[in-house]
């Protein structure tokens, strides 16, 4: 991952947990309505991807372990990971694309709502994203996948033949190659080829925004008919959507360049959704309050997609930032790039050792003004903001001067999913912390089963406990009871 220069220690934010009386008198344990769901504490747990799937995307019983123990912490929302729309191979992350997984994700329904005692509103995440190849050998590209075009020729010599300009540029020092590639063909050679919601000169591609919203549509009716509570559209990140959004989309077909544009494509996902599902289930999204990329979008460009997008209706808007293609780090050849190893990675997940800002609270400030503006347009929209929550008082300060609705904590969740149940009744001491070496983010950019570095080790014989590939690591946390009555 990305460092930043300054490179200072924090240590993790102090403050009093509350009494079992101070938490019942804080909004964060205050019920509110998102849409036409009711959450009985404002408590989130965001997707996070465990890569707990099937190769072929269908829930397992390690899945279902999972969940059940997010679940048994109770939060006030829980959102399932990002889940593929489209009925093509993924690896181990669930899909929805086709009725064939309907019963797995029905059981998943049912053990959450049944490990939280009916606390806790489910919600999954739908995702679209385009296609991404490792990083080859740069013999194999050269030879095997770069496309000759007349730009190679008219560098290297117009009668030779395909063959023989492949050998040549086989042999080119790397400075000559930069002067003979395309921009976009020497990203594919040093990074792996990406597709982009800008590559029109691609028919599926160009075809994104009649495809999308009837497939975000059959997903979302499938997630109502399996028993969710709700949907989040994901429109944040490095995926399909986010790009439409990002500043950096310049498509020239109505679907790109101006605000008005870019948001077009989100709009006509929601109300085709919304169509589908109708007004009895929720259904909001996820984006970035900045793409914190040069030339990405900004805060105000995200005030005013909050605004359109509660003006058309979305339930709610969930807030993250950064984790983008653009910027992340070149990956190691037979491996595909990650989103998350830049500088707008960092933002999305930045560690205790950090630049002045820190790691706690990074994307308050921003959420802040997204929530002003849509208040100030006159929508009620609950603003659920996430980035290195992990305290009462954080929580409940942003709560109590206005500056989002709903707290969302996914790594120190992962730390400890008992952390809201804990707080709520009076046993924050218990807490385990998050101590924000990203540990959980190394495991899941090599896609290997996610699980954090503070209970991974614990009670290792534990009786029948399910453990990782390598069985070094449990997939779980150690369970949790208080002494008494809940």
């Amino acid at each position: 991952m990305w460092k930043p220069k300054e490179r200072i220690k924090h240590s993790l934010l102090e403050g009093a947990w509350p009494s079992r009386q101070e938490a019942e008198e804080s909004p964060l344990f205050h019920p509110i309505p998102v849409g036409p769901i009711q959450l009985r504490e404002r408590t989130w747990v965001p997707a996070m991807v465990p890569w707990r799937a099937t190769e072929e995307g269908f829930v397992t019983p390690q899945v279902l372990r999972w969940y059940e123990r997010f679940a048994q912490g109770q939060p006030g929302a829980l959102v399932v990971e990002a889940t593929g729309i489209r009925d093509v191979p993924s690896g181990p992350l669930l899909r929805i694309g086709h009725d064939r997984f309907l019963p797995g994700l029905e059981e998943l329904v049912e053990t959450v709502h049944r490990a939280s005692g009916g606390r806790t509103q489910l919600l999954i995440q739908l995702i679209d994203f385009l296609a991404v190849r490792r990083r080859p050998e740069p013999e194999k590209y050269l030879r095997r996948f770069l496309e000759i075009r007349q730009h190679h020729r008219e560098a290297l010599g117009e009668s030779l033949s395909e063959e023989d300009l492949r050998e040549i540029l086989v042999t080119l020092p790397q400075e000559k190659l930069e002067d003979v590639l395309s921009k976009r063909e020497l990203e594919s050679y040093r990074f792996g080829f990406r597709e982009k919601v800008t590559d029109l000169d691609q028919e599926h591609i160009r075809e994104l925004p009649q495809r999308l919203p009837d497939l975000f549509a059959s997903a979302a009716a499938r997630a109502q008919k399996a028993g969710f509570d709700g949907v989040e559209l994901h429109y944040a990140h490095a995926y399909t959507m986010a790009s439409f959004l990002s500043a950096l989309n310049q498509r020239t077909d109505g679907y790109g360049g101006s605000l008005e544009n870019r948001l077009r494509l989100p709009l006509e996902v929601y109300h085709r959704v919304r169509q589908e599902v109708g007004p009895a289930f929720a259904v909001g999204c996820r984006y970035l309050s900045r793409d914190c990329l040069p030339g990405g979008s900004e805060v105000e460009d995200a005030m005013f997609f909050g605004v359109e997008l509660a003006r058309a209706g979305m339930d709610f808007l969930s807030l993250s930032r950064g984790g983008k293609f653009e910027d992340a780090k070149q990956p190691k050849i037979g491996r595909a790039v990650y989103p998350y190893t830049g500088p707008s990675g960092y933002e999305c997940m930045p560690t205790a050792i950090s630049d002045a800002l820190g790691p706690f609270g990074r994307n308050i400030p921003a959420a802040a003004r997204i929530r002003s503006a849509v208040r100030k347009a006159g929508m009620e929209t609950p603003i659920v903001v996430a980035g290195g929550m992990s305290t009462f008082e954080q929580a409940n300060e942003v709560l109590l001067t206005g500056q989002a609705d709903v707290i969302a904590a996914a790594r120190q969740s992962l730390a400890d999913p008992d952390w809201f149940r804990k707080m709520r009744l009076g046993r924050g001491d218990e807490i385990r912390r998050c101590i924000f070496t990203n540990y959980c983010e190394g495991l899941d950019q090599m896609h290997k089963q996610v699980t954090c570095q503070l209970w991974d080790r614990l009670d290792l014989e534990e009786a029948g406990l399910a453990r990782s590939h390598d069985g070094k690591r449990r997939l779980t946390p150690p369970s949790w009871e208080p002494m008494g009555k809940d």
